[in-house]
This record gives C-alpha cells, structure tokens and sequence, in this order.
C-alpha cells in the first residue's frame, strides 16, 4: 500500500474579490520530502500557504494534509502543523529557552518532557549556547533558528515555511538550508516552505513554479533545469527583433526577445556562437552563454523574467 502523501492539492483556486490569486493548482508532497513553492510576489504562494495552514478557506478545489481536508478537519490538521511565518513571532524581551517555553505551553507541554525537548531542539539548531541570551541580542540568522525550534517543538509531521530566508545573508541562508536538511533526518519532518529566492529552492527536493496564480511547473531542479533542452544564448543587438528573425530563419528553434536581448536555448550552445557571428556580421555586440538556471525555466514556461514580476505585483 502507497504512504498518504503529506500534502495533496487538488484543483485549488481562491478569489479575492476580483483578483485571482490562485487557479486550479494541483500538486502533493511525498511524506519527507523537502518541497518548495517557488514563485514572485503576486504568484500565489502566500495564499497557498495560508489555506494549508488553515487560516483561509479556498474557493474551489481541495487540499489535505496526511489525508485530512483543511476545511473540514482544520483541527486535525492543526494538530500535525509547525507554522512558521514570514512575520517574527518571538518575544525579544524573552530568552531563547523562554520563547520554547511559553510555545510549549500552548501544545500542553509542562515539566520534565518541555525542558527536555526545549534542551534537544535548541542544540539540534545550534543554539545551546545561546539559551538564556535575551532574543533581541541574537542575529537575524539565530532568530530564524529560534523561530524553526518553536515551529518543531510539538514534533509536528509537515512544517511550513513562509519566505523561510527573507532578510537573511547568503551566509545565513546556506546554514539555515544546512539545518532543514539535518532536521528532515532527525525530526522525520516533511518540510514545505514558499520562496522568491532561485538559490533557496535550489535546496529544496522538489518545487512547484507558481506565476500569477497558477502552477507553470512541476519537479527537482536538476528535472527541470533539463527541459530547457541546452545551453542559454543571449545576444546584445541594435536591432533585437530583426535578429530573432533572422536567427529563427537560418537556425531553427524559437529564439525570444527579453529586455531588449535576443534569448535562446541551444544544445552545445558554444559551437553555434562563431556560426552567428559569421552569419550576422556587425550586428551583435555582446553574446552570453549559461547553463540552464530556474529563472530559465521560469520564463521559458511565462514568457518574461522572474525579478519583473518580483517588483511588479504586490505580495499575496
């Protein structure tokens, strides 16, 4: 018999008024598996997040976690949730340990079996040394890993991360991905975070690519970054659209214009570089060439840059 997947979303939509925010999205998550909605500001991601949490109720469609509707058994649920938000949720007056405390008593927890788990988790992340240091003291990368102890505290079976990095160095998100991982081993956890950081989901197992609304991708990064079909050509040109016709005529395949460059995909990128600049001389300035990356994917699959819509659409 196949394990209840930890997360099964099903034809999911939500409205806000007139805007929608997501659109028949479906997708699951394997039971320890490390997953990761990668989308920007205005992709669905955040509404996503707030209806497997329970704090929204979707339009249309389903969502289960381990089996369990979020709208009809959000208390079931619950019980099985770690939440951590975007937003900080610690008490700077208090220490560490006092911040675990006080969550504890919020799942029951008194005594022997609190100070115990308070006591694993705090050295699980790291933080043993830094117990009884007043919150407020802590740098933003140890606050995050306050905030993961407080989420893990209960030993849920999927914990959910909302833009789990913002605000970090790259230095402090490599040692919380490192934490993630090593926690997936130990705790048993699934993790679902959301993300608009292309290196943060490079981390994850699997990722669903959300724009505007709606599910544009589906995979591992390795997977997906092979549909690309090749290297990323890009050319700096006067005349961008003349080019790509050009280009398109004498070689094939669906060269694009983005920001004002010509852009296309080619196996052996770097043996068709010489033939187009033979081909077209005077006319290209400046050529690029680069594996695949998951910005490539994502505007392969919509058509324009990920950081556009990262500065364009409000966050929802």
């Amino acid at each position: 018999m196949s394990q209840t997947p930890a997360v099964e979303v099903a034809n999911l939509t939500h409205r806000y008024a007139t805007r929608t925010a997501l659109e028949n999205v479906s997708f699951s998550v394997a039971a320890g598996e490390i997953f990761g909605l990668l989308g920007p500001n205005g992709g669905g991601k955040t509404t996503l997040f707030r209806i497997l949490s329970t704090l929204l109720l979707p339009s249309q469609g389903e969502a289960r976690v381990f089996g369990d509707d979020v709208t009809r058994r959000p208390l079931a649920v619950r019980r099985r949730l770690g939440v951590v938000f975007q937003s900080p949720s610690l008490d700077r007056k208090l220490t560490a340990a006092e911040n675990l405390r006080h969550q504890g008593h919020l799942y029951g927890l008194r005594g022997k079996e609190l100070s115990q788990r308070t006591r694993e988790l705090l050295a699980r992340l790291g933080l043993a040394d830094r117990a009884d240091e007043a919150v407020e003291k802590l740098s933003g990368g140890l606050r995050r890993r306050v905030e993961l102890a407080k989420g893990l505290l209960h030993r849920p079976d999927l914990l959910l991360l909302d833009e789990p990095s913002r605000g970090l160095d790259a230095g402090a998100r490599r040692d919380l991905r490192a934490h993630l991982s090593r926690l997936r081993e130990a705790e048993g956890v699934t993790v679902l975070l959301t993300t608009h950081l292309l290196d943060e989901a490079e981390g994850c197992d699997r990722l669903a690519i959300l724009d505007r609304g709606r599910l544009v991708a589906e995979g591992t990064p390795r997977g997906l970054k092979k549909t690309i079909g090749g290297d990323v050509v890009v050319l700096e040109t006067q005349e961008p659209e003349r080019l790509r016709a050009q280009i398109q005529e004498r070689f094939g395949g669906h060269p694009t214009v983005l920001d004002g460059r010509v852009r296309f995909e080619r196996p052996q990128g770097h043996r068709v570089i010489t033939e187009l600049v033979e081909a077209f001389p005077g006319q290209i300035q400046a050529v690029t060439l680069s594996k695949p990356t998951l910005e490539d994917v994502f505007i392969q699959k919509t058509g324009h840059r990920f950081w556009e819509e990262e500065q364009a659409e409000p966050t929802r």
